[in-house]
């Protein structure tokens, strides 16, 4: 058995952060908190992207917090930039993760305690930061005749690159950002393409500014606080109208059909008769929280998502969500590891006690 006062579970961006914060609040690696991590090496999701999303075309990475990422060359596969980076700053702030360990359950412990059970052993804590983010829980939708398809389907977690679908028909499943951007990059080497998405995508002219981004945060942050699950970004957002964006709309490979009804042995099929031969699927419909581990404490409530005030889940005070819900971005998650730091603090000074008795 292991004992620590805090136990960060995932190294991404929000784990990170949080480490970050622990350490400069006095908190000593291995006596005064973990972070457990199951991937293979630093870089969180990032180092599992395909080599075609180069360092230029990712949007909206925020530096993590204490060390900014310079000089970066735009031109080099984003997995290998931010693995680079994140690697370099757990060395730099003695982070010391601990990797690969995979997180199985989190239990309730004696002496109000909670018990961290994993590949690597028992860990004992008082406080824990959830940051396992998304990238483990691909979300597949299910369709009439899925199972009959004779072709390949796939998910953007398992996107090759566009090379891999040369002379292929394609049908890209998805109005956010990974669909189009497959999409863009698919139809220079297939040999068709098909947009398919559940609802019409909306499409936001102008910047994306500081008003703009705070009443997206409240949107998803009201759902968080009702106990729902997070929604997307894009669907608060809507879809940035870029110079690469225009240029699919304009020469049609952007040209949005509605969601299909069924999967054939050969493509996909509408009630009106409509039908579209495909060699391959490509399900670009998201992701799903990774919390299957926190399932022993019951924090679900009935609308399936975990209630949270600011980071901390409303069930159980010891307990922080970064990177879930409103802290799902690279700037959302820096802050939210300091508030949640901020927050284990005062639990572990007693100050919240009487506030989540009340």
């Amino acid at each position: 058995m292991n004992n620590t006062e805090a136990v960060v579970i995932g190294a991404g961006q929000a784990g990170l952060s949080s480490a970050y914060h622990l350490r400069r609040s006095g908190f000593e690696p291995g006596s005064g908190f973990v972070v457990l991590d199951h991937s293979p090496g630093p870089g969180g999701a990032w180092q599992f992207r395909w080599a075609s999303l180069t360092y230029g075309k990712v949007h909206g990475m925020h530096a993590l917090p204490g060390m900014e990422l310079t000089d970066a060359d735009p031109s080099r596969p984003s997995s290998e930039v931010i693995s680079a980076y994140f690697d370099r700053y757990e060395r730099t702030f003695d982070l010391r993760v601990r990797r690969p360990v995979d997180v199985r359950a989190v239990r309730e412990g004696p002496d109000g305690r909670l018990l961290v059970e994993t590949s690597d052993g028992v860990w004992s804590t008082r406080a824990l930061i959830n940051a396992t983010g998304t990238w483990d829980r691909p979300f597949w939708p299910r369709y009439p005749g899925q199972e009959t398809f004779r072709g390949r389907q796939l998910h953007t977690a398992q996107y090759p690159g566009p090379e891999a679908f040369a002379g292929q028909r394609v049908v890209v499943v998805g109005g956010g950002a990974s669909g189009t951007q497959h999409l863009l990059e698919i139809a220079p080497y297939a040999a068709a393409t098909t947009w398919v998405t559940r609802r019409p995508p909306v499409f936001r002219e102008g910047p994306f500014d500081e008003d703009a981004g705070r009443s997206a945060v409240a949107l998803v942050e009201e759902r968080v606080r009702q106990g729902l699950p997070p929604r997307s970004v894009v669907s608060v957002t809507g879809l940035p109208l870029n110079d690469a964006i225009r240029r699919g709309l304009e020469d049609g490979v952007l040209d949005r059909q509605p969601m299909f009804d069924r999967i054939t042995p050969d493509g996909v099929a509408w009630n009106d008769g409509r039908h579209v031969e495909a060699d391959v699927i490509l399900w670009a419909t998201g992701f799903r929280a990774a919390l299957d581990h926190l399932a022993p404490l019951r924090l679900r409530e009935p609308g399936g998502g975990i209630r949270v005030e600011g980071t901390r889940a409303v069930a159980d005070p010891r307990v922080h969500l970064v990177g879930y819900g409103p802290s799902a971005s690279t700037v959302g998650a820096n802050r939210a590891g300091r508030a949640a730091v901020r927050d284990i603090r005062r639990l572990l000074a007693g100050e919240l006690t009487e506030a989540v008795a009340a």
